[in-house]
């Protein structure tokens, strides 16, 4: 028995020749596949299934790729996925013509098909159709992985990823869950009266986060621009203009690194409400999660890896103050100044700036010993000031704002105020943001003198929020990574 010398990629080149090959003789003789417009498509493979008893021995149309075939003489077997899974389809030379059969022989894995039959039941109980007329729709010029699973090809599944969802039912089933969340959270915010709206990804000033922007240039006007980091300050100009409920679901971009959950561009939604607090937004969140939960889920119980989260119970808070006397035994309410808080956090090896001030540190204690606690929906209050340039400080306590963060699995899954209204505040905290940009904080915020202009027009008290979408998708999808959920996440180019 001869051996075969040639190496994997001569064997792969000649296998895409013969495709090539069976390309031109299609074309050669008028079956050019690339010259079909349009296919009537009746019904997809899981309704098929699930209406068997109303269609069977009815004539259906189905289109998808070939992803099995089987040819036994003159009869042959071939598995077709559609939008909705896969289903087998008996092909046999009697009912659909010698030539179409010779045809089908030569078809390949990855193939587009047309399949036209009755509905039946195999022998062994398979749920199949019966072929009448079978048409090429598209010619697959490149072979399909055998196995696409597995870490060696988590990189080409990214790049790729139109081959991971042929391959890879669950990554399909993944983003069909993530539009039922973008959906859901849509039908409930047009429930409470929001207005969705969209304010612009280029601007000249990039505020509303502590984020460093990506910077472009606008040749038309010779300016300098940047994208946006946040949505925040255009959709606070539309409740001063009287809109009093809006929300905008869009991408923000942020100039920062690459980890299992942060992408250089990610899916935001902000949402702001006239005449309400921070308070009204611990309850529109509580009552949006349980809702998008059992719209994706069908259940109030989400399980994220070895974590189980009960939406269904009233989700805790507490302040973050509390949180870190609870968790690191440190009580910032006995913490007279900023000195005193560096001593604490030197004494517990916490690192920070020389600009830190005491509210910094409070911060990073909480990052260092509270985040990864905070497993259950967890609402965590009062943030120092210095950390909160956008935020209403408490009435009673002025080193406080009135702010919380959204915490679930130990994950940040929303950030809400009662959000500042007072222009002559609001110019402090920009010029303080100011003397930290020219300190080297290039994450800093620039003043706006045009958002300063609005808040001097008036706007009402008025409770924002911010919500990580990718996030709550991941939850959603029990989804280890960022980039799962993004059908086409940052990747270093490989040129």
């Amino acid at each position: 028995m001869g051996q075969n010398n040639q190496s994997p990629e001569q064997d792969l080149n000649q296998l895409l020749k013969v495709r090539h090959d069976k390309l031109k003789d299609l074309q050669d003789n008028g079956k050019d596949p690339f010259q079909i417009t349009k296919y009537e498509v009746t019904n997809h493979s899981q309704e098929i299934r699930d209406n068997y008893d109303t269609l069977e021995g009815q004539t259906v149309s189905i289109a998808g790729r070939m992803m099995f075939k089987r040819v036994m003489g003159k009869a042959s077997f071939c598995n077709v996925q559609d939008l909705q899974g896969s289903i087998q389809a008996y092909v046999a030379r009697d009912n659909i013509g010698e030539d179409s059969y010779k045809d089908f022989k030569k078809y390949d894995v990855g193939d587009i098909l047309g399949i036209k039959g009755e509905v039946f039941t195999t022998k062994t109980g398979e749920i199949s159709i019966h072929a009448q007329e079978v048409t090429l729709l598209s010619k697959s010029l490149q072979i399909l992985p055998e196995k696409y699973h597995g870490l060696t090809d988590t990189d080409a599944r990214y790049r790729q990823r139109y081959v991971d969802l042929i391959m890879n039912a669950e990554v399909k089933d993944t983003f069909i869950k993530r539009s039922k969340v973008l959906s859901s959270i849509r039908r409930f915010l047009d429930g409470q009266g929001f207005m969705e709206v969209e304010t612009p990804m280029l601007v000249s000033n990039a505020g509303g986060a502590a984020a460093r922007p990506f910077e472009t240039h606008f040749n038309a006007l010779n300016e300098d621009l940047k994208l946006r980091i946040s949505l925040e300050l255009y959709l606070k100009r539309l409740i001063v203009g009287g809109m009093e409920r809006v929300y905008e679901i869009g991408r923000v971009f942020r100039n920062e690194g690459l980890d299992t959950r942060h992408n250089p561009e990610f899916t935001l939604m902000e949402l702001y409400q006239a005449y309400t607090d921070y308070y009204g937004m611990m309850d529109l969140t509580e009552n949006l999660y349980r809702y998008v939960a059992k719209e994706v889920t069908g259940s109030e119980i989400l399980t994220y890896g070895e974590h189980e989260m009960d939406l269904s119970r009233p989700f805790e808070r507490i302040t973050m103050v509390d949180a870190v006397k609870k968790y690191a035994g440190v009580d910032f309410h006995q913490v007279k100044d900023t000195e005193e808080a560096k001593k604490l956090a030197d004494e517990h090896h916490i690192e920070y700036e020389a600009r830190h001030k005491k509210g910094d540190i409070l911060n990073l204690f909480f990052e260092e010993y509270v985040e990864e606690h905070l497993i259950q929906p967890t609402f965590v209050m009062d943030h120092p000031i210095e950390i909160s340039p956008l935020t209403k400080k408490k009435p009673d306590n002025p080193e406080y704002v009135e702010r919380f963060e959204f915490f679930m699995n130990g994950w940040e899954m929303a950030n809400a105020y009662s959000e500042l209204n007072d222009p002559i505040d609001q110019r402090e905290r920009f010029e303080a943001q100011e003397a930290l940009l020219a300190a080297g904080d290039d994450e800093a915020n620039h003043t706006d003198e045009d958002f300063l202009n609005a808040l001097n027009i008036g706007m009402p008290p008025t409770g924002g929020i911010g919500y990580g979408i990718d996030r709550m998708v991941m939850m959603m999808t029990n989804s280890p990574a960022i980039r799962d959920v993004l059908l086409f996440p940052t990747m270093k180019s490989l040129s």
